[in-house]
């Protein structure tokens, strides 16, 4: 069974890219539930309009990895912002990152590349969630990744999940870099899916979105984002290897 992390950043565009981001969120986590798979909040930093300036979870499930990664890469929104009082359409983004999850065996790690601190998560859950230092943040030194968890009740729980994310982003890392010949014959087919690489376009007024790799157009954005993927998905099966 397959399992991936999902990772949602409020991009450009203030507290509208925090609510994008939300949107998002919510949209992965429905089409998660229509799919029947199991959907885990790892971490999130929310912001005071309902929207997220982070979003981290663990996707588990019969081919997660092969309907989410094309999901990687820079969205973006165009709409008028509940805050707009002229009624000026903004854009604004939010990056995504699928990452799929590897087996600890896989990844090495060394304990003394690690800083690890520990806080309180904060928010809701119970005393126990606001008085014990249960939430974790994990600095890999080597690389200066961070990651961290909060969801979970326990301080073991936060730093295993906060492992795991930890572990895909170094395999992802080492991927990269040992698998270069493989990077280019996948920018020849549907781009790099680089964070700093614009994919979609979500264009409210129109009810448009645009998948700018795939060069097609996709309309009711509504359905979309409360987590019907499936005709994108479709879309982007359909591609085949291009043979030499």
């Amino acid at each position: 069974m397959d399992k991936i992390i999902i990772e949602i950043r409020a991009g450009a565009g203030g507290d509208e890219a925090a609510i994008f981001a939300g949107d998002l969120a919510r949209m992965y986590t429905r089409y998660a539930a229509r799919r029947g798979w199991k959907f885990s909040v790892i971490d999130t930093n929310h912001t005071s309009l309902n929207g997220f300036k982070s979003f981290v979870a663990e996707v588990q499930g019969e081919g997660t990895e092969r309907a989410l990664l094309h999901e990687s890469g820079v969205h973006r929104v165009q709409r008028i912002p509940k805050t707009e009082k002229s009624g000026r359409v903004h854009t604004s983004t939010a990056s995504v990152a699928v990452i799929p999850e590897v087996e600890a065996k896989e990844v090495a790690v060394n304990a003394g590349d690690l800083e690890v601190t520990f806080s309180r998560a904060g928010g809701p859950g119970g005393q126990n969630v606001n008085k014990v230092e249960t939430a974790v943040r994990i600095l890999h030194r080597p690389t200066g990744i961070v990651v961290s968890s909060r969801a979970e009740r326990s301080q073991h729980a936060n730093r295993e999940k906060a492992m795991d994310v930890l572990r895909a982003k170094l395999h992802e890392l080492q991927r990269h870099a040992s698998s270069q010949n493989t990077a280019a014959t996948r920018r020849e087919q549907i781009g790099t899916g680089d964070r700093s690489e614009k994919i979609r376009t979500y264009n409210f007024p129109e009810d448009r979105i645009t998948d700018h790799r795939l060069g097609k157009k996709f309309h009711n954005i509504e359905k979309v984002l409360d987590g019907d993927l499936d005709q994108m998905i479709i879309a982007f099966s359909k591609i085949q290897p291009k043979t030499s």
